[in-house]
């Protein structure tokens, strides 16, 4: 069996090895990292408050919050419940996708610079078909005196 001693300082132990820290305001649907909604019926009564919270890189599945340097609560992730991932999964991830998108977006703007190079080439040939209507003379100005300044 073991005490309520014991657990305290394996509550302490586990704090200590929850290195990473962050501060984070509490929403209305919970506290928001790392594109993850964080979710805690404690946290209702601290909607706006600035909380930190203290996580393992190796478990995104769970927070711990603190409120004024003093621990308010657990708060879950429901997309992660059950799981454990690790942040830098979740990192490779979202870089990935990042990538795959990018290469997208650049795909789609080679797509339209050729659309656009198209259309400037065939306003071109427009041009340059309208010029060859004209007369190869040039044009002149057409000087008109002015009647006021008398004649």
């Amino acid at each position: 069996m073991v005490s309520y001693r014991a657990c305290q300082s394996l509550e302490q132990l586990d704090l200590l090895l929850m290195q990473e820290v962050r501060t984070r305001k509490v929403r209305r649907d919970g506290i928001h990292f790392q594109g993850l909604r964080y979710l805690s019926l404690t946290l209702a009564a601290y909607v706006g408050e600035d909380v930190t919270i203290r996580f393992d890189p190796r478990d995104m599945g769970e927070v711990r919050v603190f409120y004024r340097d003093r621990f308010l609560c657990p708060a879950v992730s429901a997309e992660l419940a059950g799981e454990t991932i690790p942040l830098r999964d979740i990192i490779r991830v979202r870089n990935q996708r990042r990538r795959e998108l990018s290469s997208v977006l650049k795909d789609r703007q080679k797509v339209v610079d050729a659309l656009l190079e198209l259309k400037r080439g065939t306003a071109l040939q427009e041009i340059h078909a309208n010029a060859a209507v004209l007369p190869a003379s040039g044009f002149r100005i057409k000087r008109y005196r002015n009647g006021l300044t008398g004649q």
